[in-house]
């Protein structure tokens, strides 16, 4: 590896260690229907975003109120003695990547095969505070002003 290949990897080593997030792998739920549930909390406030989750009648949601729950215990790992209410914390980026796929035959009429794909997915949940970025949006602001 290149020296400059090798100083952006670690970058992105430190990007992606700074920020705070949780991975579930192989959830035996279409990714299809588990990105309807996604799109519900992406961008939402932690708090509102359980919320949503515990109230919804989906199945997936279940399992992405254990996921959020889990990106916010990871959150208070890196952040001893911080307070998820004062933080301002909010889902930043949640997405559902297809799985493994078991393949599955059932037998049809006149001696054929139907083909049975059960699906699973990858979800990621990244989670941000709202404190930590206002004061970027306020430097821009003073820069557009002058």
């Amino acid at each position: 590896m290149g020296a400059r290949k090798r100083k952006r990897a670690e970058q992105i080593k430190e990007a992606k260690a700074s920020q705070t997030r949780a991975i579930l792998r192989n959830c035996p739920t279409s990714p299809r229907k588990m990105r309807l549930v996604a799109d519900l909390i992406r961008g939402v406030e932690v708090n509102k975003a359980l919320d949503i989750l515990k109230f919804s009648k989906k199945e997936a949601s279940r399992r992405l109120e254990k996921l959020l729950l889990s990106a916010i215990s990871n959150w208070q790992q890196k952040n001893e003695g911080a307070k998820v209410e004062e933080s301002g914390l909010y889902v930043k980026e949640i997405y559902v990547d297809g799985g493994r796929t078991l393949k599955r035959l059932r037998p049809a009429p006149q001696g054929r095969a139907y083909r049975i794909r059960k699906r699973s997915n990858h979800v990621t949940v990244i989670l941000g505070s709202r404190l930590e970025e206002k004061p970027e949006t306020a430097e821009v602001v003073e820069n557009s002003s002058k």
